[in-house]
C-alpha cells in the first residue's frame, strides 16, 4: 500500500520558539520535576503547525 498525503505548503519551513528544556523534553528525556514541559513543547508546536496552515490555506 502507497499512498501519498499532499499537505499545501507542506514543504514550507517553519520557527517553533521553545526553551532548551523543551526542545529536550520532546526528544524523550523525562523531566520528573516539570512534567508539564513536553506537554507545553507539544502545544506550541501543534498551535505553530496549525497557523502555518492556516496561512497556506490563505495563500
Amino acid at each position: 500500500m502507497n499512498s501519498q498525503v499532499k499537505i499545501p505548503g507542506g514543504d514550507e519551513l517553519i520557527t517553533v520558539e521553545l526553551t532548551l528544556k523543551e526542545a529536550i523534553a520532546l526528544s524523550g528525556i523525562r523531566f520528573h520535576d516539570e512534567p508539564h514541559l513536553v506537554l507545553d513543547a507539544r502545544k506550541k508546536l501543534k498551535r505553530r503547525v496549525k497557523d502555518a496552515q492556516i496561512e497556506a490555506d490563505v495563500h
